[in-house]
């Protein structure tokens, strides 16, 4: 969608705001992404999902107490919210603490992996449903503490319903926020729908904290080194530690479960690249079942730059989102302050004219030494790929999504060979971007 908008109306676009919306003036230039960023201020302000606001703010502010979370707080509030949290989620020793928990969800994921293959060792056709499931299971791990019981053989109702209303929830969103909808002025269908399905998430999500609460105080942590993210929040503040959990939950299942489905594309279509990485993993790994550990990750370059490249390629997201923090100028045009500007970054990320080679699959770019006859990351436009964002305002959770991500791939391609053997990936772009083909990637065990 975004590359036919730039194709039909060039790198500068301003949508018209409907029914009591703002403009919205969308870029896919990254000297822009730089201008907008340069000039976000000390409180930069992204577009909220006003139905979140709607619903913590109107609908349940007993429950959230003021608290709107990351997704929808600005200004002050804003900032006083990732004060408390930054400490705790950017740190890199707390990060270290999660790669047992969440290679012990992903070795039980390769397991099933095993099983749900067909004769011809290709994966079922929905098998995006099963890595949201290992998604959804390993960010329970890291926002509550406890495991959800969604890759059980037997899942419980419990489980079946966070899943189904977790997918339920981001369709409703975008239909509602993100698309042409009367919903402030008058209570739509979909509107009583998704109040609905935030009233039973909350109520999951609350109950689940609270086990973990009362578990945490029966066993807390002996050394502050070994505190969960969850019970390092819970003694500066409960209500963050509550909203903090329940927004991890949310943005950690689409957007993870897409990022993999490009990165395992591009390694199932460049054997010889996949190759170059099981060889790499084989260090850390020298049998299949071999534990991962903090210190045996840390050496892993060609893994991370085969995650950068496919996620270049396949972004789970379209781009980032500002309001401008004071008058600029963009392509000639005069921007005023509070603009909301789209950046494009999908479309510029793949771009020949921002990045060398743009349309190849080629990780060497990301390898601290240039690799001869491919381009370097530093000879791209720095402003083109920003994944996580860019500011004081880029993705808190950037760390554990990447060792998600790094535990994930690092399994899969240390136990299997795979392949993609029917039309290229094609990817449907609402709130998150989602692969249209049935993903039947062909899974061959390896040997040793």
């Amino acid at each position: 969608m975004y590359r036919l908008l730039q194709e039909d109306f060039g790198d500068l676009i301003r949508f018209p705001g409907i029914l009591g919306r703002k403009d919205v003036v969308m870029t896919f230039l990254p000297d822009d992404f730089e201008k907008v960023f340069r000039t976000e201020g000390q409180w930069p302000t992204r577009r909220g999902m006003d139905t979140f606001v709607h619903y913590r703010k109107e609908v349940r502010p007993e429950v959230f107490k003021g608290v709107g979370g990351l997704v929808t707080e600005q200004g002050e509030s804003w900032q006083k919210f990732r004060t408390i949290v930054n400490p705790v989620l950017l740190q890199p020793k707390t990060v270290r603490l999660y790669v047992d928990k969440l290679d012990e969800v992903t070795r039980e994921f390769m397991t099933i992996m095993l099983k749900i293959r067909d004769e011809k060792n290709e994966l079922p056709a929905d098998f995006n449903q099963w890595l949201n499931r290992w998604a959804l299971e390993s960010t329970g791990v890291l926002s509550v503490d406890s495991r959800l019981g969604v890759l059980e053989e037997q899942e419980s109702e419990e489980a079946r319903r966070i899943v189904q209303l977790t997918r339920e929830l981001f369709e409703l969103v975008y239909q509602l926020d993100f698309r042409a909808s009367i919903w402030m002025y008058y209570k739509t269908p979909k509107y009583h729908r998704l109040m609905k399905v935030f009233d039973e998430l909350t109520s999951i999500a609350m109950a689940k904290v609270d086990e973990a609460v009362i578990r945490l105080e029966k066993s807390p942590s002996t050394s502050t080194d070994t505190q969960s993210v969850l019970e390092k929040l819970l003694k500066i503040d409960r209500d963050v530690a509550i909203v903090m959990s329940f927004d991890m939950v949310l943005a950690g299942v689409d957007t993870t479960t897409s990022a993999i489905v490009g990165i395992l594309f591009c390694l199932a279509k460049h054997p010889e690249k996949q190759t170059k990485l099981r060889e790499e993993l084989r260090s850390i790994l020298p049998k299949k079942d071999s534990p991962l550990t903090p210190d045996s990750m840390h050496n892993l370059p060609y893994l991370r730059a085969c995650i950068k490249e496919g996620i270049r390629l396949f972004p789970p997201v379209g781009g980032n989102f500002r309001a401008t923090g004071k008058d600029i100028v963009l392509q000639g045009y005069r921007i005023p302050k509070g603009t909301d500007v789209a950046m494009g970054s999908m479309v510029a990320q793949q771009s020949d004219r921002f990045v060398p080679r743009a349309k190849e699959f080629l990780p060497e770019r990301w390898l601290k030494t240039k690799e001869p006859g491919c381009p370097h990351s530093k000879e791209a436009h720095p402003f083109a790929y920003l994944p996580f964002g860019n500011g004081p305002r880029t993705c808190v959770g950037r760390r554990l999504a990447m060792l998600e991500m790094e535990i994930l791939i690092a399994r899969i391609t240390r136990l299997f060979e795979y392949r993609w053997n029917y039309e290229d990936l094609k990817i449907q772009t609402t709130l998150v971007n989602t692969p249209v083909n049935d993903l039947k990637f062909q899974m061959v065990e390896v040997d040793t």
